[in-house]
């Protein structure tokens, strides 16, 4: 029976049956930021995974924002997540906060199926992570 089971794993090795972790460890998707209150699609974008709100609380207004002509657009439909450069088991770009309208570096990865750290830094020193919900 030992070289039956060899065989057989082989076998599913050569099929590529056991690729499901690395398909399972895509970040695209909805996920619900750590405060519940708003969710963001990410999906992948120039070789990394982009993210843009699709629903906010209220108003959803983007009354921080630092262009005073922008202060009374909805948040939804924003990119605020542009991570294209592979680092770390994850990817690292720019990520802008709608709650305070600045923009930080910032960083995406999978620390679980359906988990995602996010963190923004200003400096590269002083940094604030999230740990967002994948929405099924």
């Amino acid at each position: 029976m030992g070289s039956r089971f060899r065989r057989t794993v082989l076998a599913l090795l050569a099929t590529g049956a056991a690729c499901g972790p690395v398909l399972a460890a895509d970040p695209a998707g909805v996920w619900l930021t750590e405060t519940g209150s708003s969710r963001v699609r990410i999906a992948p974008c120039g070789g990394g995974y982009c993210g843009t709100i699709i629903s906010a609380p209220g108003k959803g207004l983007d009354a921080k924002n630092p262009d005073p002509a922008l202060r009374g657009r909805s948040v939804v439909g924003v990119q605020i997540l542009d991570a294209r450069q592979p680092e770390g088991g994850g990817f690292s770009g720019s990520l802008y906060n709608p709650n305070d309208g600045k923009t930080y570096s910032g960083s995406l990865k999978l620390t679980g199926p359906d988990a995602l750290e996010v963190s923004g830094c200003v400096m590269s020193v002083f940094c604030k992570r999230q740990t967002w919900t994948r929405v099924k």
